[in-house]
């Protein structure tokens, strides 16, 4: 496992990542109005209703009268917004909370949030074409945050990451090496099927959306941005 900590690597574009820092509300409040039962429907409804089921986005399965609660295609946007655990947002958050902001740098506020979405909605739908036939609802915001570490990968390679490799040591190593060390676990994981909980085919799908939109979206490349270390002095988040 790793869990990135810091990278230091400042912003050069923007005042503020404030798409990042919107995205992250939005999953932290959805979380907590289902958690706390603010909401008129029970967690299970909305996680039916709002949540990427492959049979019934494929029109090979129906809910019940009522679900889903929009569009069955359109479930593979709302399902970014819901997470089953606190773990699940938090390590979510986290990736998206040290890599999303460099990113969003890279492309700009309102191509980032294009790209967040796409990579979220493909990462669904790669899952959904591997399990064509599940009635299990998929939730969570990884697909979308594999897309935004694809990207960090391309746009930062040589910035060194401070993470927790194995959930307990502190290492910093240059992001190629952290990242594909994520992403081979990723690949690992969906080959060997060891947490059918996890719709780790999401996370592929995701990584390969990122990977495939960042060089259609990213700013003119920028060698000096490239090259930048993690001993520079941040900006504040």
């Amino acid at each position: 496992m790793f869990l990135p900590l810091h990278d230091g690597v400042p912003l050069k574009h923007l005042g503020a990542p404030v798409v990042t820092r919107g995205l992250i509300g939005a999953n932290v409040a959805a979380f907590v109005l289902v958690a706390l039962g603010a909401l008129p429907i029970g967690e299970q409804w909305i996680v039916a209703g709002f949540g990427v089921v492959p049979a019934v986005l494929f029109g090979t399965e129906a809910l019940p009268d009522g679900l889903p609660f929009v569009p069955a295609p359109l479930t593979l946007v709302t399902s970014l917004f819901l997470h089953g655990s606190a773990l699940h947002l938090l390590g979510n958050m986290l990736f998206l909370w040290v890599f999303g902001d460099n990113v969003e740098d890279g492309m700009g506020h309102a191509r980032f949030l294009l790209f967040y979405v796409v990579c979220g909605g493909l990462a669904g739908l790669s899952h959904a074409v591997m399990e064509p036939e599940s009635t299990r609802p998929l939730i969570g915001a990884s697909g979308a945050v594999a897309g935004v570490v694809a990207a960090y990968l391309i746009l930062y390679p040589r910035v060194k990451v401070w993470g927790l490799f194995l959930g307990r040591i502190p290492l910093r190593l240059p992001a190629m090496w952290a990242i594909g060390f994520w992403i081979l676990l990723q690949l690992v994981s969906a080959v060997a099927a060891t947490d059918r909980n996890v719709g780790w085919f999401a996370h592929l799908g995701g990584l390969v959306a990122g990977a495939a939109l960042t060089p259609v979206l990213r700013r003119r490349y920028d060698p000096e941005l490239a090259r930048l270390e993690a001993t520079e002095t941040p900006r504040s988040r």
